[in-house]
């Protein structure tokens, strides 16, 4: 553990007065800040706001979590920790009601129902609500995909899918439906399934008002009433609403 020195030299303190006489307009005087750090020559007003922020320098992290041995400069973010471990999600959002554990997590959710997309590919004049969205597409114009698996070499853009592909070499399915006992691969599909029993079909033709269990198979439906044809064959050049009837012209 690094020891603060108690006594106040010229490196740490800016002017001889004290916090207690500093005069408060609203907003803080500078004046008032009388402690610098000797690294980046940040200001404080108090010793141990400066001594916290010392521990940034000194890559020291004794607020360690109890649960799973994570450490942290700072208690502040060892509280914000912690809630992860809880699954408290106290902000919630006004248009679909899914809550998110930090603030900052919902402003960035907000963007989607906004259709609001600030970040824009310098490439392509793509956008996109989110950076990280706006990163991983970047990846694309690169062909870069820094993700390899060692066992078939397959590589991936992004991490999440790699792991998702490390779980088809162990055989390991961690989503259990609790209902017939089958397993997914992925918590997407779980949930997917979980509709089938449920007998839900949430997802709704606007045209027709006929409803489906995912939305990829209203997707589908939907090339139906647009009489958009993607999926064209490289023989015969006829076209082909689904994909799956281009494939029975093969058979």
């Amino acid at each position: 553990m690094l020891h603060f020195q108690e006594d106040y030299n010229e490196e740490n303190l800016v002017g001889m007065h004290s916090p207690n006489q500093c005069s408060h307009t609203g907003n803080e005087d500078l004046s008032c800040k009388a402690f610098k750090c000797s690294v980046c020559n940040k200001l404080f007003t108090r010793k141990a706001n400066l001594n916290r922020h010392l521990l940034l320098h000194n890559n020291e992290k004794p607020f360690k979590c109890a649960i799973c041995n994570n450490s942290f400069s700072q208690k502040s973010t060892l509280n914000a920790h912690l809630l992860v471990h809880s699954k408290q999600k106290s902000f919630k959002c006004p248009f679909c009601n899914r809550s998110f554990t930090w603030r900052s997590y919902l402003n960035r959710h907000l963007l989607v129902h906004s259709n609001e997309k600030p970040f824009k590919c310098s490439i392509c004049s793509k956008s996109f609500s989110q950076k990280s969205h706006l990163n991983t597409h970047l990846l694309l114009h690169g062909n870069e995909k820094p993700f390899k698996c060692v066992i078939c070499n397959k590589s991936f853009v992004q991490k999440f899918y790699f792991n998702t592909h490390l779980l088809l070499h162990s055989d390991e399915k961690p989503f259990k439906c609790t209902i017939c006992n089958k397993s997914f691969v992925q918590k997407f599909y779980f949930n997917a399934h979980l509709l089938v029993h449920s007998n839900e079909k949430q997802f709704k033709c606007s045209v027709c008002n006929k409803s489906f269990v995912r939305e990829s198979h209203l997707k589908t439906h939907l090339l139906s009433h647009s009489n958009d044809k993607p999926f064209k064959c490289s023989v015969c050049i006829k076209s082909f609403a689904q994909k799956c009837h281009l494939k029975n012209t093969y058979a």
